[in-house]
């Protein structure tokens, strides 16, 4: 985790190297936001406002600043509702899979009923897939509606507006059930013969006995496979259907020879037009893709390979699609990614955040390392080598008394066929007493331990990996040498340009001075 956060903040201190020299090679290094042209729709909507503007010197439409930031509060509003329809569409997943499981669990298949934990999770996984893709076309209309309502000033503001809401409602959407697994699930169901239900009827659902780790890990492999299967079938799959029937309505009006007969131009016109959005989706689908990577590596190590490897094939979609697909597309300028770069670097910082909860409280490696150094053979030691895990399956199971379950929850037979007699105990994982103890299933020691650690784990780790990027985006300068030296040198000959020609008039000047001091003097004998 550390050497990914580390490569990600050395990914993105290059990528301001390159960006620096891109804009160098096109002249727009000194390139202000200010030089872009105001939106028509700005124009037209506050044209009776006007003020001076600051720099240029010219009157310009004016918005008020109450009507801005109450247009800025009805978009929040509107964000955040939205938001809220996530949660419940997630909610909804929720209530499936208790429901399911119970279903699953009772099954006549005897396949289905043995792996019920896993067919729920799948399915629900599946259901969750094309909840996200339907939601995606509404949140796209919804972030348009919104931004246009705020009235951006420039078409840089407008895309920076739309961009940051589009990726809000994206992330939110396609992660929000990945957030749940990893740190909600099992969390609050309650132990045996308290257990907390939905409705007072389903028993919430619990990880499965190897851990959350496995549902999370279940959840993020079939939803990243599936969304870029079906992106990458979306971006070429979808301009090759309609260029064939843009081909098969020609030749219905043309004749069977028609493509051929048309001009270059002509037959590059009949092509799919870009998007209106331009490059919009492609960056926001490397983005959510960088998320995807980066805010779960910990619980799903295999999602850079799958990046890669999505990347390689789409590389070459992407240069088939814009080469025979798309009409060429219109080039606009641009300093940098804008807000993009932002985004990166916030996901690079909720990622630190995120894999340090999920070692600490999804996976069993803070308990397992309590266990090594203070309840194991090895305890007082200061050693956590071979053989010091002894008992750890034991120590994190508490014993719960049958006889103490709910009427709802009590089993079927008393295990007597298969052990022989009835059986009195039964364990469960959590750190709480015996039932026979003063304060029956109330929380042990250990409980404690374990918690106090995973809570330094989350603060010592999140620190030493943010003094690492820090470190390295310092050590990493933002200009390649060689870009300084030219920088450097165009700025030094620029001031040699100034200075010869100052002292060029400055002499001039002086000429003229003298030979109108000459022809003075020569008026008077």
């Amino acid at each position: 985790m550390v050497c990914l956060s580390a490569i990600t903040t050395v990914f993105l201190e290059f990528w301001k190297r390159r960006r620096a020299v891109l804009a160098y090679d096109w002249d727009l290094i000194d390139w202000e936001e200010e030089e872009d042209e105001i939106r028509p729709q700005f124009e037209a909507k506050y044209s009776k406002k006007e003020r001076t503007n600051p720099i240029s010197g010219k009157p310009e439409p004016h918005q008020a600043f109450s009507d801005k930031y109450s247009r800025l509060i009805i978009s929040a509003s509107g964000i955040f509702f939205m938001i809220l329809v996530v949660i419940a569409a997630v909610f909804g997943i929720v209530i499936y899979r208790v429901i399911t499981v119970s279903t699953f669990a009772a099954f006549d298949w005897a396949l289905i009923r043995n792996n019920s934990q896993v067919a729920t999770t799948g399915t629900a996984v599946c259901i969750n897939f094309c909840m996200i893709m339907l939601l995606n076309v509404l949140y796209e209309k919804v972030a348009l509606l919104l931004t246009n309502l705020e009235q951006p000033r420039t078409e840089s503001e407008w895309e920076n507006s739309f961009t940051l809401k589009m990726f809000l409602f994206q992330f939110v959407n396609l992660n929000s059930s990945t957030f749940y697994i990893a740190f909600f699930l099992g969390r609050f169901t309650g132990r045996p013969g308290a257990y907390l239900r939905l409705i007072n009827r389903w028993k919430l659902e619990e990880c499965h006995p190897s851990g959350c780790l496995i549902d999370l890990c279940m959840q993020m492999g079939i939803i990243m496979v599936l969304k870029q299967t079906w992106n990458n079938f979306m971006e070429l799959g979808y301009p090759l259907i309609q260029n064939w029937w843009t081909r098969r309505r020609l030749r219905r009006e043309h004749g069977q020879k028609a493509k051929a007969s048309f001009p270059q131009w002509e037959r590059d016109y009949n092509l799919q037009p870009m998007n209106a959005y331009g490059l919009f989706d492609e960056y926001l689908e490397m983005i959510l893709q960088f998320g995807f990577t980066t805010i779960f590596v910990a619980a799903f190590p295999l999602a850079p390979l799958l990046a890669l490897l999505n990347n390689v094939i789409e590389i070459r979609l992407d240069a088939y699609k814009f080469v025979t697909q798309w009409r060429r597309p219109l080039p606009s300028q641009a300093k940098d990614i804008g807000i993009w770069y932002g985004i990166l670097e916030g996901i690079g910082i909720l990622s630190v955040i995120t894999n340090a909860f999920v070692i600490a409280v999804t996976s069993d490696f803070i308990p397992r390392l309590v266990y090594a150094y203070k309840y194991g053979p090895c305890a007082g030691q200061g050693r956590a080598g071979e053989g010091c895990m002894i008992g750890y399956v034991n120590a994190s199971l508490s014993v719960f008394r049958v006889s103490d379950f709910e009427r709802r929850s009590e089993p079927m037979t008393n295990g007597s066929e298969l052990f022989g007699e009835a059986v009195k105990h039964c364990r469960y994982r959590d750190y709480r007493e015996p039932p026979d103890t003063a304060e029956p299933y109330s929380y042990t020691l250990q409980f404690w331990h374990v918690l106090a650690a995973r809570l330094a784990f989350i603060i010592v780790f999140e620190h030493m990996v943010f003094a690492i990027k820090t470190l390295i985006a310092y050590l990493i300068p933002d200009l390649p040498k060689d870009l300084r030296d030219r920088m450097r040198r165009e700025k030094y000959l620029i001031q040699e340009m100034m200075y010869e020609a100052e002292l060029e008039r400055l002499q001039r000047e002086k000429n003229e001075k003298k030979k109108k001091y000459r022809v003075h003097h020569k008026e008077w004998p």
